[in-house]
Parts: C-alpha cells; sequence; structure tokens
C-alpha cells in the first residue's frame, strides 16, 4: 500500500517523529490537559446523571480513538458540557439517572450517534455542517449553558429541597451552609484561576483541596452530599443489549441532535486547530474518528463524547504540537482510573457543580446576537427564535435546535426562490447597476436588461420568467430582452426550458433574446440542450461591454454577434 493512503487509513504514522525536545513539550501540554480531563470528566458525568466513573471512562478510550484516527490531532476530546446536558435532558423521563437502564439509553446513544457521524463521514458528507449557521448554534449554545447553569445551581447551593418548597416556605435550613461554602469557594477559586493564568490546571487542585477539607471536617459522615465510591479499573466491554422500539423511536431526535451539535463542537475547535498550525481541515476524517469514539464510548459503557473548546484551547497554548500530548494526558487519566479514583470518595458534589458552572460562563454572551442585528435582521431573529425555544422546551431542548435549523433551511429556500433581479442602466463609472435604484435611463429603446445574482434553476427559474412577464405586460413598448448572464454560473433542465420560453416569447413579440458573458458551465449546458444556436431570436455576446455596444448602436437587428 502506498504511503499516502496508508496514512488515510492510519493517519497517526503521519505524526512526527518523536524527538527528546518534542516530547518533552508534548509531556507538559499533556499533563496540563489531563490534570483537567479527569474532574470534567467526573462533572460531566454527573451532568449527564451518568455514573461519575463512566466519565473518566469516557475520557480514556474514546480519546484514544479519536486522536488516532482524526485530522485533528490537538483536540481535547471526552466529556463536554454541551452534550451531557442534551444526554441528561433526553433521558429525563425515560429512566431513572444513574440506573442501569439509564446508562444502557445512554449508551445506546453513543453507539448511535456514533454510527451516524461514521457513516456520514465515510460517505464524504461533512457538506452538511453548513446546513446550521453561526446564529442557530451560538443562540442553542446560550440557551443550554443558562441550562446547565441553572440544573447546577441546587448542588452548588447546598439546596437540599426544590425551587418551588423554597418558595413555599423561604428558610435558610433548606441549604447546607457547609456545601454551600465548598461549592461558592471552589468557584471563587476557579474563577481567579481562569483570570490568573487560563492553562493553569485550577479544577484539579481545587478538588484535591476540597477532597482534603471534606476529609479532614468528616463532611461524608456529617450528611453532605459528596462523590462517595468510584470504582478503580479499567472498563469493561459493555454491550448494552436491545431496547424496544419505541425507546428507539424516543432516542432518534436526540441521537440526531447529538450528533449535529458534538461534530459543530468538534468544528469550531478544528478550524482553530488547523488555522493555527496552517493546514487544511478534513472534516471527513474527524467524522470518521469521532464516530469510531462515540462507538467505543459506548461500548465501555459510558456516554457520547465530543471535542471540548476548553480543553483544546489550552492544549494549543500549553504548546502541543500533535497528538502525543493527548497520549500523555491519557496515561494521567489511566493512572486515575487504575489508583486515584478513591480519592474522590471525600469531593463534595458542590465542587462538581462549581467546575461544571466554571466551563459555561464563557459560553454565555449576551450580547453576541444583538450585535448581529444590523448585520442581519432575519437571522438575528431567528437566533432569538432559537435561543426563546430551547428554554422553553425544556428538557426536550434539541426541539429548539430542531427549530432553528428548520427556520434556517426556510429562510434559505426562500432566498432561492426570491432572487435578487435588477433592471440594469449604464452607470456614469461604465458599470452596470440597479436602473431605478440609481436613476439611470433604460440601456437601449424597446429593451428590458435584466441581471438575476443566482443560479438559473428550478428554484429561480420561475422567479425570472415572472419578472419578466410583470414587465412586459406593464410596458408594452418592449420588444427586446437582454440578459446579462455572468453571475449564473449553473443551470439545470428546469433553466434550459425557462430559457426557451423567454426565447420563444421574444420572437412573438418581433424581438430577440440578447445573452451576455456567459460562462462555460452555462453555455455547454445550453449548447448539448440546442437552444444557443443564433437565429433572429437570440444573439450571443462574450462580454456585457460588447453586449452594450450592441443594443445601443441604432439598428439592433443588423448588430453582428461576437460569438
Amino acid at each position: 500500500m502506498h504511503l499516502p493512503a496508508l496514512h488515510r487509513w492510519l493517519p497517526f504514522l503521519a505524526w512526527p517523529r518523536p524527538t527528546a525536545e518534542l516530547l518533552r513539550g508534548e509531556f507538559w501540554a499533556g499533563m496540563t490537559v489531563g490534570l483537567m480531563l479527569v474532574p470534567q470528566g467526573v462533572a460531566y458525568a454527573h451532568l449527564a446523571g451518568m455514573p461519575l466513573v463512566t466519565g473518566i471512562y469516557a475520557s480514556l478510550v474514546p480519546a484514544l480513538i479519536a486522536v488516532l484516527w482524526s485530522s485533528s490531532t490537538r483536540l481535547g476530546v471526552g466529556p463536554t458540557a454541551l452534550t451531557s446536558l442534551l444526554i441528561g435532558a433526553s433521558l429525563t423521563g425515560l429512566a431513572e439517572p444513574g440506573s442501569a437502564h439509564w446508562v444502557q439509553l445512554a449508551a445506546w446513544m453513543a453507539l448511535l450517534s456514533g454510527l451516524l457521524q461514521l457513516s456520514l463521514g465515510v460517505m464524504r458528507f461533512g457538506w452538511l455542517l453548513n446546513l446550521v449557521t453561526s446564529p442557530v448554534l451560538g443562540s442553542f449554545t446560550q440557551a443550554a449553558a443558562l441550562l446547565i447553569l441553572a440544573s447546577q445551581l441546587p448542588a452548588l447551593l447546598g439546596l437540599r429541597t426544590t425551587w418551588s418548597a423554597l418558595l413555599d416556605a423561604p428558610s435558610p435550613h433548606h441549604f447546607d451552609l457547609r456545601a454551600m461554602a465548598f461549592g461558592l469557594g471552589s468557584l471563587a477559586l476557579l474563577m481567579l484561576a481562569r483570570r490568573w493564568r487560563s492553562g493553569f490546571p485550577a479544577a484539579m487542585v481545587v478538588i484535591a483541596l476540597a477532597a482534603l477539607a471534606s476529609w479532614g471536617m468528616g463532611l461524608a459522615d456529617a450528611g453532605v452530599a459528596v462523590v462517595g465510591p468510584v470504582p478503580s479499573g479499567l472498563p469493561a466491554p459493555y454491550w448494552p443489549g436491545w431496547l424496544p422500539w419505541d425507546e428507539f423511536g424516543a432516542l432518534t431526535l436526540p441521537v440526531l441532535v447529538i450528533t449535529l451539535v458534538s461534530f459543530l463542537e468538534t468544528a469550531s475547535s478544528a478550524k482553530v486547530d488547523h488555522a493555527r498550525g496552517g493546514t487544511r481541515w478534513n472534516e471527513n476524517q474527524d467524522l470518521v474518528a469521532h464516530g469510531m469514539a462515540k462507538i467505543s464510548s459506548g461500548l465501555c459503557g459510558s456516554f457520547a463524547t465530543s471535542a471540548s473548546f476548553s480543553r483544546s484551547a489550552i492544549n494549543l497554548y500549553a504548546g502541543a504540537k500533535s497528538g502525543w500530548a493527548t497520549l500523555f494526558a491519557l496515561v494521567l487519566v489511566l493512572a486515575t482510573l487504575l489508583w486515584l479514583t478513591p480519592a474522590l470518595y471525600h469531593v463534595p458534589q458542590a465542587v462538581l457543580a462549581a467546575v461544571v458552572v466554571t466551563a459555561v460562563t464563557g459560553l454565555i454572551k449576551p450580547m453576541g446576537m444583538l450585535r448581529l442585528w444590523p448585520v442581519s435582521r432575519v437571522e438575528t431573529t431567528i437566533g432569538l427564535t432559537t435561543f426563546v425555544l430551547t428554554l422553553a422546551s425544556a428538557p426536550r431542548l434539541y426541539w429548539g435546535v430542531l427549530a432553528g435549523l428548520v427556520m434556517n433551511l426556510s429562510h434559505f429556500l426562500y432566498q432561492r426562490l426570491h432572487p435578487r433581479i435588477i433592471e440594469v442602466g449604464l452607470h456614469p463609472d461604465g458599470s452596470l447597476r440597479d436602473r431605478h435604484l440609481w436613476q439611470l435611463a433604460p440601456l437601449a429603446p424597446q429593451v428590458l436588461a435584466l441581471r438575476m445574482d443566482a443560479e438559473l434553476d428550478f428554484a429561480s427559474a420561475a422567479a425570472l420568467e415572472r419578472r419578466v412577464a410583470d414587465e412586459l405586460a406593464a410596458r408594452p413598448e418592449l420588444r427586446s430582452l437582454a440578459l446579462f448572464a455572468l453571475p449564473i454560473n449553473r443551470i439545470d433542465v428546469t433553466g434550459v426550458e425557462a430559457f426557451m420560453r423567454l426565447r420563444a416569447l421574444m420572437l412573438s413579440r418581433g424581438g430577440a433574446l440578447h445573452v451576455a458573458g456567459l460562462k462555460l458551465p452555462v453555455q455547454r449546458t445550453l449548447e448539448r440542450a440546442g437552444v444557443l444556436h443564433d437565429g433572429p431570436d437570440l444573439r450571443a455576446w462574450r462580454t456585457d461591454a460588447e453586449a452594450i455596444a450592441a443594443l445601443q448602436a441604432s439598428d439592433v437587428k443588423e448588430a453582428a454577434p461576437a460569438g
């Protein structure tokens, strides 16, 4: 097998050859990310309603597979806040959090999402990412971040009851003040550390200090909510077993949304990675790699993974050059699984909530959508609607992103069905511009000169014919149509048929159809259809200037065609 083909199937073979200098830098970058990966994995497992050890499982095998087969080797793959929230919200009402059935459903979500991503990557469908615009994803992410914060507030504040019970009978006795102190204190330390030095593994340090303090104060015996026992050892192979068809059906929409959102998370990090490295992002290879990672996570009894923007950024900030840094980080995760999980027993759950809150506060940018208003009011409205629907549909918050996707596609189709078609006139600077906007004279007597800034296909053909018909009805003196076709870069069968009808229409009025600036793909399609042959009813011009000169001549019928 040739080397390029081998690198395609086994991308890790293209990693730089390890040297002492390279490995030294990769080691420290890997340790920095690894010290964040363990506490975040545990915290995000809690957010997803999973046993806490599965967060560490999701940080080991899936991350290893992703880095070996991905084209973006510096991404921090593992549990993420957004994906974990989607899992927890989607399974609410289907099972009890942390139960065997819950784990089974979460594993199937990882398997199905991974199979879908793997299939999309193999079929080279990475272009589907373009269906989701930045306003839709940004609004969904911000709404989800607010929901994450709301879900973590009870644990962060040591709330012993529900919010409704607290509102009915307000009392400080509803709060565990010791848990609140640990939660708010940890949050303050994490925020200060992030402002002081973003690459510092503050989460691991804070969790270690909290565990020591909790053990020394005997909080577990005093009734404070702590992590509790976390099993040691490597994950065992896990097969979730078949589900009833109605449960598979209930997972369909959540799986689609998790697949989309998790890979958009990956895309946001991968684009930064490749931009800094000066390389081209292979989105299809990353679809394959992250699909395999999700499948491996499900087969370990864990939940769906993604690429964390914060951990990926810290990996880059710490100086990682290749996938070797991730391998060093995974060594630390492996050591934690084998020997260090008992140290998590005394960590207050309020501290885990602080880790999650710190991670998601960076996603909340309340002024971000409003800044888009001057750019596009429609897209801003779609984004704000996505935001509101995501909040309103909780815990089934995937309806928010689906509604945003439908609105965005509807807006796209509306624009395609209503292309920009203008009547052009000759501007004093020599360019063709909107005649009515610039108050220009007609290009030539008895000639309707139009330019359509779109492809001439099934979506736009009817709009062009309708515009011509309306103009001819309003201005009976018009005899000929001049179509300045330079913006048209593609034509399909419907467009060819519209072209034929326009040619016949001009002939019936005793005039002709003049076409200027046809691009080669469009010209060849029309020639194959046999509708571009010269005649009294058709004149084709290579450039706009030639067409203008001919149209403005005293006798258009006698003007010799330039091509």
